[in-house]
This record gives C-alpha cells, sequence and structure tokens, in this order.
C-alpha cells in the first residue's frame, strides 16, 4: 500500500519545486555552520603522546605524516574485549574511500582504540581496511579526549563526553577529534565531534536519507543498531512481500 499520494506529473513537480527551497535552505545552513567551525578557537597541546603502529612507535606530530591537518577517528575499541562495535565498524567501512582524496589535500587521517595492536590488527585485517590504525594503550590520550573512562570515574558517575557531565556505564565511545600542526611544531585541538556528530562521516546514511524507507530504522533501539552488521556478517534474503498488484 502506498503512503504517499500519487499525484500528476505536474503536481509531482511542483511539490518537489517547492521543496527544493527547503534542501537549499539546509544546504546554505550546512555551509553556515562550517564556516563557524572553522573560526572556533584553538587548544594548543603541551602534553606529547606516543602510539603503537605497525612502524613502531609514533608520537603525534608523527601522525601528521607531513600534513598540517589531523583527522583522528577514535574507535571503540577496550582492551582484551572480544566485542567489535558495528557502529564504528560502518563508519570504518567509508574511510577508505575519503582518504584516497584526503591525503592530497593537507589532511591525514588516523584510527585511534586503546586496544593493544596485536587486538586491532587481526580486526583491521579481516575487515580489509587499509587506513592507518593506531593503539593509544600505552597513553592518556583517549582519556584526555574524553573518550575513554576510569573504572574510578565511571563508579563516581565522574564522565563527561560530547560537552557534557553525564554517568556513563561505557570505557569507550566513539568520536572524531582534529588538530593542526603550524609550522614550529605546535599541535593544536581545534574540534572534537561526538555522538550523533559521526553521522555526517557516513556516507550509506545520506543515500538512504534520499529514498521512500529513509534510514528505516524502525525498533527495537531506533537507531543503527536495528539493521547494521559488521560488513561480511550480512545475510541477504528475499522478503516476503504481498503482491498488491495481482
Amino acid at each position: 500500500m502506498h503512503r504517499n499520494a500519487v499525484v500528476s506529473r505536474d503536481d509531482w513537480f511542483e511539490a518537489h519545486r517547492k521543496h527544493l527551497e527547503r534542501e537549499k535552505e539546509l544546504t546554505r545552513f550546512r555551509d553556515l555552520i562550517a564556516a563557524e567551525r572553522r573560526q572556533l578557537p584553538w587548544f594548543k597541546l603541551r602534553k606529547d603522546y606516543v602510539f603503537e603502529s605497525e612502524a613502531g612507535p609514533r608520537r603525534l606530530a608523527e601522525l601528521f605524516a607531513g600534513k598540517s591537518q589531523l583527522i583522528v577517528y577514535h574507535f571503540m575499541m577496550t582492551p582484551g574485549s572480544d566485542h567489535r562495535c558495528k557502529g564504528c565498524s560502518f563508519l570504518a567501512d567509508h574511510i577508505d574511500g575519503a582518504n584516497q582524496h584526503l591525503k592530497h589535500h593537507d589532511v591525514s587521517l588516523i584510527v585511534v582504540s586503546r586496544a593493544p595492536l596485536t587486538e586491532i590488527l587481526p580486526y583491521k585485517q579481516r575487515m580489509g581496511w587499509e587506513f592507518d590504525w593506531v593503539s593509544s594503550y600505552a597513553s592518556d590520550f583517549n582519556f584526555d579526549l574524553q573518550v575513554s573512562f576510569t573504572d574510578k570515574q565511571i563508579a563516581a558517575g565522574d564522565t563527561t563526553y560530547n560537552f557534557e557531565k553525564r554517568p556513563l556505564r561505557s570505557k569507550d565511545l566513539p568520536g572524531t577529534s582534529v588538530f593542526y600542526r603550524n609550522e614550529c611544531g605546535d599541535i593544536f585541538l581545534t574540534f572534537l565531534s561526538r555522538a550523533r556528530g559521526g553521522d555526517a562521516l557516513i556516507g550509506a546514511y545520506h543515500y538512504l536519507d534520499m529514498t521512500p524507507k529513509g534510514r528505516d530504522e524502525t525498533g527495537p533501539y531506533h537507531g543503527l543498531m536495528d539493521w547494521v552488521r559488521l560488513h561480511d556478517e550480512y545475510q541477504d534474503k528475499t522478503e516476503d512481500r504481498p503482491n498488491c498488484c495481482a
């Protein structure tokens, strides 16, 4: 059964023409927010961080790989856990395509997790990802960026995420942090995005938003956990649909 009105071609054209104005408003507003984001104040990092990489220990400055801008995606992977986050993996599936172009536009993109590299690399190989993925296991990086939390913080309810202090149960949460390195080698935190801010990096969502069913996240969680699977765990099924044209 159709959920929408079926109209003449002229009426269809007119309705979509009017809606286009709303789409243009959204585009202009998104451009405005992006411009405001670029004007936000920066925070100069005073602490150095060392990460475990496939090439050996690497300092934060080295993650820039000669670029002035660094995007870090914080992938939820707690040391010793066999849980593999479907949401982080869904986002990570979109990184390699974008990274082919970002590296030619003065941007380095790195994925960071707290799990040691020995736990990260087998999963990276399984998923077939090419991006650089490093471990912050031996540093305070994730804790300082407020995407990881100690048992003491969680027990005391002393946890801040997405600029809001609130009680949390998870030791790791996802997010994106952006840094700039100037000619003198100073490193600045310029922006961070948490929670649903990650939606902007998931191209599949933007395709779905153009379809009649949209994201079709109807429960029980009303989010990506309703349907997203690790990309090698989908089982194709033919839906049983009533033959309404019979």
